[in-house]
């Protein structure tokens, strides 16, 4: 492991305290599972375009056409300009 000094504020720090010890464990434990445990949900957000590329695919997929002049006219399309 490597050791590395982070700052809490009041509320973390109290917070962290508090969960140690309603499970019974060391605070650097608490820590280590909570980083662990935001970096897990961090790896499984998509990204905005990624999510654009599946909805485009599932339009392919699902055999969805769009005007043929959309890119070229998008706003009015969007906004009736």
């Amino acid at each position: 492991m490597i050791r590395t000094q982070v700052y809490l504020d009041e509320d973390q720090a109290q917070d962290i305290t508090m969960l140690a010890k309603s499970k019974k464990t060391e605070k650097a434990k608490v820590i280590r599972a909570l980083i662990q445990k935001g970096l897990e949900q961090e790896k499984n957000k998509q990204s905005v375009g990624d999510t654009l590329l599946d909805f485009a695919n599932l339009g392919k997929k699902l055999k969805l056409k769009g005007p043929r002049d959309l890119s070229s006219n998008h706003d009015q399309y969007l906004y009736n300009e």
